[in-house]
This record gives C-alpha cells, structure tokens and sequence, in this order.
C-alpha cells in the first residue's frame, strides 16, 4: 500500500494529523504502507527570510481575538495528540521551502519520518525558526543526518525547483488545503482526520489494493 501525505511543515493541523495518521497505523499492525510526504506550500510568496509573525497574523487574522479562538481549539486539540503547541514562542514565520528540501534529503536517507517530526516539534513546540539554513542544519544533524551534508544541500538551491514543482502539481491535483491523505494514488481524504476515519481508509485500501486499477502515480 502506497500513502502521499500531502503537507506542509508550517500546517499545525499537519502535526496533529501526523499523530493522528500514526494511531491509525497502530490500530492495523499488519498494514505497512510506503509512506511519502508532499510538499504543500501555504505561503509560497512569503521571501527566503520569513517575515514577522506578529505582522504575519495581523493580515491572515485581522483581530488578535479571532487568532486567540483557533489557537485555543489547536491547543486543546494539541493535547490529546501529545502535542505542547508553544504558538506564543514563535518569532517568525518562515518560508517552508528549505524545510521541505530538509524533508525531501532525508526521504533518500530514510529518515523521512523522523525530519518530519522534528521540524514539526522544533516550531510549534519551540519556536525555532525553520526557515534558517543554520537552523535546519541543527535539526538535521539531532535526527542524525551529517550536518556537512545538510549544509551542502541547503546551501545551495538544490532541489528547491523540485519543491515547487511539486507543490504546484498538487495544486492542479485539485488539493486546496492540508494535510491530504493519498491512499493507492485512487482514494484521497482531506483534513487532520479522527483515527477511525483513517483506519477504515487503510481498511478500504488494503482491500482494493489486489483488485483496483490506479489513477496517473503523482511520482
């Protein structure tokens, strides 16, 4: 079985619906999909450095009181996922492209999973700025990449043609909002889903998987 996680690094429902994915996994032990993320740009115009995240709200939000009412329910949601969303600590919000090129890196390495979850972890939970080379550099080395790599890649543009590329097919995929949920390149799920709903997924998947003729693979 085949599962595209389309997302984005900056997505927090992206995190909760990463636990969420792994709870599911958990309920079918015996399932073990090939699991890939796609990069899913939500603010592809921002500049390489970020911008101020207080300045960033005040456009996407409007009022602080509106911003509080979702950071409230994330914070809620967070909790019950073991998430200690950490919102306040946050000081920019960067560019996602260089942490999708960091996840694309240790896809080959195979450490797909765990750059995922660290980056994740190191924003939303410790306001590091994921946008900065030298800081994705940090983070890869802590998931056990060497860190001369990481900089090799990172301080170029390799790969960054790639990110958007991607990010733009799956926009003509018809994707407007993350995380999405690509099972057998047929069946797709938008949303950070409860676990029983991506179980019967898995279910569904596993049962069509011998049988089912597949769309166009995204690659």
């Amino acid at each position: 079985m085949r599962v595209d996680i389309v997302f984005d690094t900056v997505c927090p429902w992206c995190y909760v619906g990463k636990r969420r994915f792994e709870r599911a996994l958990a309920n079918r032990p015996n399932a073990r999909p090939q699991v890939r993320y796609r990069s899913f740009l939500l603010n592809p115009d921002l500049p390489p450095q970020g911008v101020d995240r207080r300045e960033f709200l005040e456009r996407k939000f409007g009022s602080s009181a509106q911003y509080d009412r979702v950071v409230e329910a994330l914070v809620h949601t967070g909790k019950g996922e073991g998430i200690s969303f950490a919102l306040d600590r946050i000081q920019r919000t960067p560019n996602s492209a260089n942490s999708h090129r960091l996840v694309r890196l240790a896809q080959v390495l195979n450490r797909q999973n765990e750059a995922v979850e660290a980056l994740f972890s190191a924003y939303f939970e410790e306001g590091r700025d994921i946008g900065d080379v030298e800081e994705l550099v940090r983070i890869g080395g802590e998931i056990g990449l060497d860190r001369h790599m990481v900089y090799a890649h990172l301080g170029t543009e390799s790969d960054l043609n790639a990110v958007y590329a991607e990010n733009a097919r799956m926009h003509r995929m018809g994707i407007t909002g993350v995380p999405c949920y690509i099972f057998n390149d047929s069946r797709a799920i938008a949303g950070a889903q409860e676990p029983d709903i991506l179980t019967r997924m898995i279910d569904m998947a596993t049962a069509e998987e011998a049988t089912q003729t597949p769309i166009q693979s995204i690659g």
